[in-house]
């Protein structure tokens, strides 16, 4: 190989773990299995070729989806340095490379037991055709070259000239036999969407490039970014057939759902590419540039960085949960950590992963704790959990403290809607609280179209979500950005009700004071409320003691979930 500065080695708690490779200044990329045991501030990453630059603190910037077994897909992490690093990263091979790599001898460099220096292996692909739709079986040149034992997960396979073509990700038979499977680049970037555009277009001679000049999967990625962020509206099919002409391949059966899905389908797809993706870019520069499509900016959504708490259901039992904890920084999900627990062990673990979150965000970031939580645990009381077993101060009292449904927070179809409605409520006047009262009258259908035909920003309802499931499910299903209820309520939500009840009142103390101000500063007006709450002299007969606040911004959260399924399927 040309330069093998990028070649890393992954330790866990000292103990030699496997290979990676640098892929950015401060990203390397490993398997998922290879960090799996890694206790946080135990990752070190280092760079045999370069002595001077050994036992780097890593941490986990994001995983692939693997679920721990030996054949789950999504084998990937891509590890964050806590420093970015003077060397050249790994170049990759484009897409169109793999179609001969059965007639490419393939090298990779890990590091087998008693050789922390490194050792090399050579393979060839068996064939192009993927087990199942995942790897490529790999076997040795030779029947006496080094073996693909444990130390070389998570190595680069690349060409002889340095360029990568995929990684290596699964050993198969007993030690010793010359087979294994690699995940190729392709795969790569489904479970990591942010490898796209590492990844050079391929011009038909396989070296990627425009008539020798800049390849345009950055710039296209770049301006994929900016479309996001302005909630674009446009037709990523259109934008496909415009990229790849009259005589190009038609889009796939069931059409592209997003921007990035079909950038995906004309770099892996459609050969060559380079200059289908300038096209691309061309069109989508175009549509960015016209003023019509560039919604006002969304400042407010900008000033939250989320610190994110996603629980649910492990399938495990009725009492285990599976919890997750991560911190956004300059727009990445930095996951902290991921546990099965059981239910009483659930809030001493959030507590600890809040703290720890906390060391990853920006010093100036303006911190939103949200937690995703399972439709039938939306009342869960977070926001009266103490923030640490040493400080009983309720952590809804000490940040602003959100929660979000589950099934809402992963639906591209709500995200979408509540995206363009969040763009409709910036820099507009606040907006008007409507009413779900106990004893409604209202069915379900009717709440739907009321909310419907008067664009509803926010909902207020009188009870929680128990006492009136058919109306808090219209609520969750329609994208309405923000939905407040009391955690306890009246008692009696059945029928008309001829007196005042608690519900009512409620919702009575509830519209003045957030009617007042924009959506986007409901959370800390609510923090506010339950400090006023806390410190009353009866706080539990303070209208404001258990509100629960769902305030539900996609834009806060940018990265997308790496999809499990091929981006072109």
């Amino acid at each position: 190989m040309r330069d093998a500065a990028w070649h890393a080695r992954i330790e866990c708690g000292g103990v030699v773990a496997g290979a990676g490779f640098l892929v950015a200044p401060s990203t390397v990329l490993t398997c998922a299995h290879v960090v799996q045991y890694g206790e946080p501030g135990a990752l070190t990453v280092s760079f045999p070729n370069r002595p001077d630059f050994s036992g780097l603190p890593a941490t986990v910037a994001v995983h692939g989806g693997w679920a721990g077994g030996a054949t789950d897909p999504g084998d990937l992490a891509v590890l964050e340095l806590d420093r970015k690093v003077p060397l050249s990263p790994a170049r990759f091979a484009p897409p169109d490379t793999e179609r001969d790599l059965t007639e490419r001898v393939l090298e990779a460099y890990g590091f087998p037991h008693g050789y922390d220096e490194g050792q090399l292996a050579r393979y060839r692909a068996v064939s192009t055709t993927r087990i199942a739709d995942q790897w490529l079986q790999l076997e040795a040149v030779t029947a006496h070259g080094q073996p693909l034992v444990e130390g070389f997960s998570g190595a680069a396979a690349a060409l002889p000239d340095g360029r990568v073509v995929g990684m290596v990700a699964q050993r198969a038979g007993e030690p010793g036999v010359l087979v294994a499977r690699m995940l190729p680049t392709e795969t790569l970037a489904r479970h990591w969407p942010g490898l796209g555009e590492l990844v050079p277009a391929c011009d038909g001679d396989g070296d990627g490039g425009v008539d020798g000049g800049e390849d345009p999967t950055r710039r296209l990625y770049e301006l994929v970014r900016r479309a996001e962020a302005v909630g674009l509206e446009c037709s990523p099919d259109q934008l496909f057939v415009d990229a790849v002409g009259a005589f190009g391949p038609e889009p796939p059966p069931g059409g592209l759902r997003s921007l990035r899905e079909a950038v995906a389908y004309v770099q892996w797809e459609v050969v060559p590419s380079a200059q289908a993706l300038s096209r691309f870019a061309h069109r989508l520069a175009g549509l960015l540039d016209e003023p019509a499509a560039r919604p006002a900016p969304a400042a407010p959504a900008a000033e939250w960085t989320p610190i994110l708490v996603e629980i649910d259901r492990s399938g495990a039992g009725t009492d285990q949960v599976t919890v997750s904890v991560s911190a956004y920084r300059e727009g990445r999900r930095r996951p902290v950590g991921t546990a099965r627990l059981a239910r009483s062990e659930v809030r001493e673990y959030v507590q600890q992963g809040i703290d720890r979150a906390f060391t990853r965000l920006a010093p100036d970031a303006e911190e939103l704790l949200t937690f995703v939580l399972p439709r039938d645990l939306l009342n869960l009381p977070v926001a009266q959990w103490a923030c640490s077993a040493e400080d009983a101060t309720p952590l809804g009292c000490a940040h602003p403290v959100v929660v979000n449904d589950r099934y809402r927070h992963h639906s591209g179809r709500l995200r979408h809607k509540l995206g363009k409605k969040w763009q409709q409520m910036d820099g507009g006047s606040a907006a008007p609280l409507h009413r779900v009262d106990c004893g409604t009258q209202e069915q379900p259908p009717g709440l739907r179209r009321r909310l419907s035909e008067n664009g509803a920003g926010l909902a207020g309802f009188a009870a929680p979500p128990t006492a009136l499931p058919g109306h808090f499910e219209v609520g969750l299903n329609m994208p309405v950005p923000v939905l407040l209820w009391p955690r306890s309520g009246c008692p009696d939500t059945a029928g008309p009700h001829t007196a005042p009840c608690t519900g009512s009142a409620f919702l009575d103390s509830l519209a003045p004071a957030v009617e007042s101000v924009s959506a986007a500063e409901l959370p800390r007006i609510i923090t506010s409320l339950r400090e006023e709450a806390e410190a009353a002299t009866d706080p539990e007969q303070h209208w404001a003691r258990d509100v629960q606040l769902l305030w539900d911004d996609p834009r806060c959260f940018p990265e997308t979930a790496a999809s499990l399924h091929s981006p072109v399927a």
